[in-house]
């Protein structure tokens, strides 16, 4: 987002084109962040996307969670709130979501109990984790993990 100036290109958005578009992973928890990205996402929305089109929403549960203040819970009520509050934040219509983890569980577990679970069950990434030990000073093997929200939404 930073190395685009989103005001000087919005004029090269094409007017009603999409029938849907994709925001993955690209959700702020600094409250000026989010107001600017959700800001942008809604004015892509309203001007790119067609009447009755969707938008696919692909966040990491802890995010999702953080970011209305609320601790991960196994609670579907609870969970279901936060996604219809994340999508009406964006100006958008629920019309399905599905949780997809690498784990058998929505409670959060602890360091050592995710690492156990990853070194047992998880593949490795092979060509990120010399990377990611390189120059973040990772200790371990990382591992691919998913623990996402998959929501589909519509204008």
């Amino acid at each position: 987002m930073a190395a685009i100036n989103f005001n000087s290109q919005s004029s090269n958005l094409p007017e009603d084109f999409f029938d849907f578009i994709i925001i993955s992973h690209c959700f702020f928890l600094e409250s000026q962040k989010k107001q600017r990205a959700n800001s942008i996402y809604q004015k892509i929305i309203n001007t790119s996307i067609r009447k009755n089109g969707y938008v696919i929403l692909i966040i990491q549960d802890k995010k999702l969670f953080k970011s209305y203040d609320m601790p991960r819970t196994e609670d579907i009520s609870q969970e279901q709130y936060i996604v219809n509050q994340f999508v009406s934040d964006l100006d958008l219509e629920l019309v399905w979501y599905r949780y997809l983890t690498s784990r058998d569980s929505r409670r959060p577990c602890s360091a050592i109990e995710f690492a156990k679970f990853a070194d047992e069950k998880l593949p490795k990434q092979l060509y990120m984790t010399s990377l990611i030990q390189k120059y973040f000073d990772q200790r371990h093997n990382s591992n691919y993990k998913l623990d996402d929200y998959i929501i589909i939404a519509k204008k």
